[in-house]
């Protein structure tokens, strides 16, 4: 599993990676399924279609702003109703035709985040993933 924080004056990115010895199709029926979007957003959350808003039994939200099969899947993430919006990004790389790579990538312009709490909340969402893709 790999991990980068990068910073500038106005964003904070954290991005963190792992490959899975499965293909591509396979992680994404697993992200899609109820079981893998609950391993990524937490209970009751269902990821949709472009302009699709969903919300976890913890109070996290937001909508779905790009969705390409296979690929990748973009959307808002706020930690609660009052919390700045912040952009989350799936994306799905083919390193081998039996592995993918499933990057996260969390940009939290201008918004109070713990960087090392944000990374360890992705780090342990991917170990999710990755055992739903079993």
């Amino acid at each position: 599993m790999t991990e980068s924080v990068t910073e500038s004056q106005a964003s904070v990115t954290t991005v963190v990676s792992r490959v899975v010895d499965y293909p591509v199709k396979t992680v994404w029926a697993a992200l899609l399924s109820s079981a893998g979007q609950t391993a990524l957003l937490g209970e009751g959350a269902s990821l949709g279609d472009k302009g699709d808003t969903w919300k976890a039994a913890d109070g996290t939200w937001g909508v779905t702003r790009s969705y390409h099969p296979c690929e990748e899947i973009r959307f808002s993430w706020h930690k609660d109703e009052e919390s700045p919006k912040t952009w989350v990004e799936i994306t799905l790389t083919q390193p081998s035709p039996s592995q993918t790579k499933i990057q996260i990538s969390h940009d939290h312009s201008n918004a109070d985040f713990d960087v090392a709490k944000v990374t360890a909340h992705w780090k342990a969402a991917l170990e999710r993933i990755a055992q739903v893709a079993l």
